[in-house]
């Protein structure tokens, strides 16, 4: 049970930037002690700290391990370090691209409803933790390079309740490491994990974890959804029994015939995918179909759309060569990167968790004041709100995407309000059973 939730309820969290890692990391753990020592802020769930996330900049890879032990030593409450490194990280408020840095947040969740998996401790095929719950979501993080990495994130969803996860592709000009630290304290006695290269690695929740997120495109649809009729590998051979070379270039406004006109063109153009099955919960794959109606009402994209290059044509049979497995039924729509619709959508997934989240506050106090108007002792506690965030968004995205150094997490501060996030610039946003492109993935803990 919480100690007082009528104190402090955001996480800690610090970031920092230096060209030497170990003052970066001196600073962090500065801040964070002293947000710890504040009077208003306590602990809610004993005195370890369930996890530690934190995401460093590619300029500090090679420092990856001494970077732990200095964490652990200094920070020895905190029980599990997850995370990986971005050429890019993120904290309230600021990005930080290109430079030494690093973002930690401590989230002071229920201790055993919480399970780092890595490749030395894979999460069990029932995905059943060591602590006998059935895992709701996962955080996951992953190498781009690993072999059939697409079918491991869709094996690795199938064993959440509710068929999903959230995380994104290390990105690094160097070491791809990963963070999946789980102490003896953790489990019984059983330390395991450290500092990782390649595969896949993370944390995986239980059912007492509130865990809420959203995806986030930047793309913007430039014609109407088309049925795939007819398919060859990654080559669209038909839309909606049209040939797909005809389609494109009736959504291009062009007749193909001038070479660099055409070329020009397709360098500014993308697919977005959806597949004919929506695989998951029942529920949350209800919950995604509404949400992606509604997108799509604006002219924007929904969770489930998988947004991929044009790498060719196949000017033989008029197809289409797009940039991942395409399906007979699946349905697809030519995109173009549009700032503006980047930005509308990420203000909507902001303000739709953050106003699910409120929705949600003011139903568990309406319950509790009817329990107490009945007889029935109602929780001095107040409701939390959101206590931290996570949010990994593309290389692509950042910087000069949204106009401005720090302008996409500007857009998340205003919208989602002054809360902890942590984060960084991926390879590649894994949500759901996917791996996406342009796209941002905001998880929020309430």
């Amino acid at each position: 049970m919480p100690k007082d939730a009528s104190t402090h309820s955001t996480f800690a969290h610090a970031h920092a930037t230096h060209p030497q890692w170990s003052v970066a990391a001196a600073l962090v753990v500065a801040q964070l002690r002293a947000q710890l020592a504040q009077p208003g802020h306590s602990l809610q769930h004993g005195p370890s700290i369930a996890m530690g996330v934190v995401y460093i900049t590619d300029y500090y890879a090679e420092h990856g391990q001494a970077l732990l032990d200095m964490l652990r030593e200094a920070l020895p409450e905190v029980m599990r370090w997850v995370g990986t490194v971005g050429i890019g990280v993120v904290a309230t408020g600021v990005e930080y691209m290109d430079e030494p840095a690093l973002s930690i947040m401590l989230c002071d969740l229920p201790p055993d409803q919480v399970e780092v998996f890595s490749g030395l401790s894979p999460l069990p095929a029932s995905g059943r933790s060591h602590w006998g719950w059935s895992g709701a979501s996962a955080l996951l993080h992953a190498d781009g390079s690993a072999p059939d990495l697409a079918e491991l994130i869709e094996e690795l969803a199938q064993r959440t309740a509710h068929n999903v996860v959230f995380g994104g592709l290390s990105s690094s000009r160097f070491d791809a490491v990963q963070f999946a630290s789980e102490d003896a304290t953790a489990l019984g006695g059983l330390a395991h994990g450290g500092l990782l290269l390649g595969g896949l690695s993370g944390v995986v929740f239980g059912p007492d974890v509130q865990v809420r997120s959203r995806v986030t495109q930047g793309c913007r649809p430039i014609d109407k959804a088309h049925t795939v009729t007819g398919v060859d590998g990654r080559v669209v051979l038909s839309l909606d029994d049209q040939p797909a070379m005809d389609v494109l270039l009736r959504a291009l406004h062009i007749d193909g015939q001038d070479r660099e006109e055409l070329v020009a063109h397709l360098r500014q153009t993308l697919v977005g995918l959806e597949s004919a099955q929506w695989v998951g919960d029942s529920n949350v794959v209800q919950a995604e179909r509404t949400q992606s109606a509604l997108a799509k009402r604006v002219g924007l994209f929904g969770a489930q759309t998988r947004v991929r290059h044009i790498v060719g044509l196949d000017v033989a049979r008029k197809g289409v060569v797009v940039g991942d497995q395409v399906l007979v039924g699946d349905e697809l729509q030519f995109c173009e990167r549009h700032v503006q619709a980047a930005r509308a959508d990420l203000v909507r997934v902001c303000a739709d968790l953050r106003e699910e989240v409120e929705s949600y506050q003011s139903t568990l106090s309406a319950q509790e004041g009817l329990n107490g108007s009945e007889g029935t002792h109602a929780s001095a506690e107040p409701v939390l709100g959101i206590r931290g965030a996570i949010y990994i968004s593309c290389l692509g995205r950042g910087g000069e995407h949204f106009g401005a150094p720090n302008a996409e997490m500007h857009i998340v501060r205003h919208a989602l309000g002054d809360v902890p996030v942590v984060g960084f610039f991926a390879g590649g946003e894994i949500a759901h059973q996917h791996v996406l492109s342009y796209s941002g993935v905001l998880m929020v803990f309430s």
